[in-house]
């Protein structure tokens, strides 16, 4: 029997060994990018063609050239992102967010949407239809780079197209807001053709299938692709690999939803106003590059009218109460993997208390005593039946002497024993049992939260979605995991002691890479572990009542 005492904690080795191996791909150097793969996807990105198919039937765009070199472009600045819009197609082909910087340490912003090799990643737009203006026309772009001035709350570029069908003028209007990641682009299409007409626009992020940031652990990775919501079929991932083959099955037409691209930390997506038509497409468009969009109708626009067709873009932060009044269930794309059932509530009270604290760290801690107090029933169980057990160690060691090779006997007369005396051999264990699905949950918050980004505690630690730099707290927990051995019942059996005096040094090994945040939990609980065991310990063998 005693030998069940170390499944669950083997058990718990096994996960933190999945977590640990996962943890170090993560942060492992990438390789060198491929250069001829990465040319290969730079001249797709330029010959990536409008969509060819609409809602309706509308007549497809025609093939054109490559994308001409030297396009000028302008860069607008708000009080959040820095943008580059290309003269090809009216394109947004640079976001940079000044409030996220590549690394904790670095003054470089990140970079978001890119059309620099070896990372193709655009916002592209246009109409569809025969000479209709796409991603490919050019347009004529206001002089001067643009800022959003003080004061001001809305910031509007407005470009003219080069080339249009006879007798129609053709607008694009990307306007940003303050404060808002949000960027609206608006289609107004002037009619003076002497027929109405009813023209189709689409909205499509061009990207090649390479992840940005990416995690994998317990055999799940953070997602990095294409994502469609409707109020029909919910949340659907696209995996690259399945546009690749054709195989992608989602819901193509709707009257509502989003679409979006998804990767670690950030996501972009359209998100059309309900009500209208619309037909989401994903498709792949060259050597490891595809686009993912919407087509919706501008609708019909007589001779001598305007029409207009406005659609928002998010590209920005997975901040989750944010991402939830933007669109329903576009907090969907935090990615927590298969413990999110779990997961979400944990961000949620991290969440609260971090809005009390102002401190992740200080958050970490508050959740760490809220779930101790949640299990303090089950623990003072275990630690009493582990307190009985430790005062039984004479009688065991007795009964081994007695009983010699017989181990059969000495397994019966030990579950007599531990019968009389009420004692659950495997009560000890339940804490780690209980713990194992919170942490690798909490593991999961830390590394899937955008929030938890670059989020600093205090003193060294500075990120606590990254190692420790001093591997201070990883010792800390080594250490209080060995006070947690010591004041453990001793194995009879000289094995299983040496195993479990050896599990403090190889669990202090792997927290050495783990996210201080989750190291920082770790000790939390066990210092508190460790005062109630000592607590109940102490009553037990002095024959008080505990």
């Amino acid at each position: 029997m005693d030998n069940r005492r170390l499944i669950p904690a083997l058990v718990f080795f096994f996960a933190l060994f999945m977590l640990w191996e996962g943890w170090m791909k993560h942060t492992a150097p990438k390789p060198p990018a491929n250069q001829p793969t990465a040319a290969a996807t730079a001249t797709g990105a330029a010959q990536a063609d409008a969509p060819t198919t609409s809602l309706a039937g509308a007549p497809a765009a025609p093939t054109v050239d490559a994308m001409t070199s030297g396009a000028p472009s302008i860069h607008v600045e708000t009080d959040l992102v820095i943008a580059e819009i290309s003269a090809e197609g009216g394109t947004l082909v640079h976001l940079e967010l000044k409030q996220h910087k590549k690394a904790g340490d670095s003054e470089e912003n990140l970079v978001l949407l890119d059309r620099s090799k070896p990372h193709i990643y655009v916002a592209q737009t246009g109409l569809i239809g025969d000479g209709m203006p796409n991603h490919k026309t050019r347009f004529l772009l206001p002089q001067g780079d643009q800022a959003l001035a003080a004061g001001q709350d809305t910031l509007s570029i407005r470009m003219q197209a080069e080339q249009a069908p006879a007798g129609l003028s053709v607008t694009k209007v990307l306007t940003f807001h303050r404060g808002s990641y949000e960027i609206e682009t608006t289609f107004e299409v002037a009619n003076a053709s002497g027929e109405a007409i009813s023209p189709f626009a689409y909205f499509q992020f061009t990207r090649d299938g390479e992840p940005a940031e990416s995690v994998k652990a317990m055999g799940v990775s953070t997602f990095t692709g294409p994502a469609v919501y409707t109020e029909t079929e919910k949340y659907q991932k696209l995996q690259f690999k399945d546009i690749a083959d054709g195989s992608a099955k989602f819901n193509r037409k709707s009257t509502d939803g989003w679409i979006a691209m998804v990767q670690h930390y950030f996501v972009s997506a359209w998100l059309p106003a309900p009500g209208a038509e619309r037909e989401f497409i994903a498709r792949k468009v060259g050597d490891n590059l595809f686009s993912t969009g919407v087509i919706l109708p501008v609708g019909n626009v007589d001779n001598g009218q305007t029409g207009s067709l406005s659609v928002p873009m998010y590209s920005g932060p997975q901040e989750q109460h944010k991402l939830k009044s933007i669109a329903p269930g576009l907090d969907l794309v935090v990615d927590y993997g298969w413990l999110t059932v779990i997961a979400s509530p944990v961000f949620w009270l991290l969440e609260w208390f971090h809005g009390l604290t102002g401190n992740w760290g200080w958050a970490i801690i508050l959740v760490t005593l809220c779930i101790k107090a949640l299990f303090f029933p089950l623990s003072a169980a275990s630690y009493k039946s582990m307190a009985k057990m430790r005062t039984l160690g004479p009688r065991l060691q007795r009964m081994k002497e007695q009983y010699g090779d017989d181990k059969a006997k000495l397994q019966q007369e030990m579950m007599e024993m531990y019968r009389r005396e009420k004692i659950n051999p495997l009560g000890g264990c339940l804490p780690i049992l209980v713990q194992i699905p919170v942490f690798i949950a909490l593991y999961w918050v830390l590394l899937g939260s955008v929030e938890m980004r670059h989020a600093p505690w205090l003193g060294w630690i500075q990120d606590l979605s990254t190692k420790d730099p001093y591997y201070v707290l990883p010792i800390i927990m080594g250490v209080s995991m060995l006070v947690q051995t010591k004041l453990n019942p001793t194995p009879p059996d000289p094995m299983q002691a040496k195993i479990m005096m050896a599990m403090p040094i190889v669990f202090t090994f792997m927290f050495l890479f783990f996210p201080s945040g989750l190291v920082l939990y770790w000790v939390v609980n066990n210092l508190l572990s460790i005062a109630q065991q000592w607590q109940i310990t102490r009553m037990i063998e002095g024959g008080k009542k505990a």
